[in-house]
């Protein structure tokens, strides 16, 4: 199955309490079906002091979103529905909204 929601990507959080937001995904997680998106979905993290971190503490990291919750952003930054077509001998994305290529 081709991949709707791709590294790079900017997305829409459809649910949650980032609901709203965009941000651009950072990593795809395609066995989880789930995605990281850049400033989204913020958790801590209380790391041990280790030779790599010797002040160790409270870390701010991103969490996974599932595929679900997220959607593409058209160009207006409304969330939008993938489509796949056929231009010039190659399958590319577009969205549904504005028929955008994406």
């Amino acid at each position: 199955m081709a991949a709707k929601i791709k590294t790079g990507d900017n997305v829409v959080i459809l649910t949650g309490k980032d609901k709203g937001r965009t941000g651009k995904v950072t990593k795809v997680l395609p066995t989880t079906n789930r995605v990281l998106v850049q400033g989204i979905n913020m958790v801590q993290r209380h790391t041990r002091p280790t030779q790599a971190d010797p002040q160790g503490g409270i870390k701010n990291k991103e969490a996974s979103l599932h595929l679900s919750n997220v959607a593409i952003a058209d160009a207006n930054g409304k969330a939008a529905r993938v489509g796949f077509k056929m231009e010039d001998g190659k399958k590319v994305r577009f969205a549904k909204t504005t028929g955008d290529v994406i």
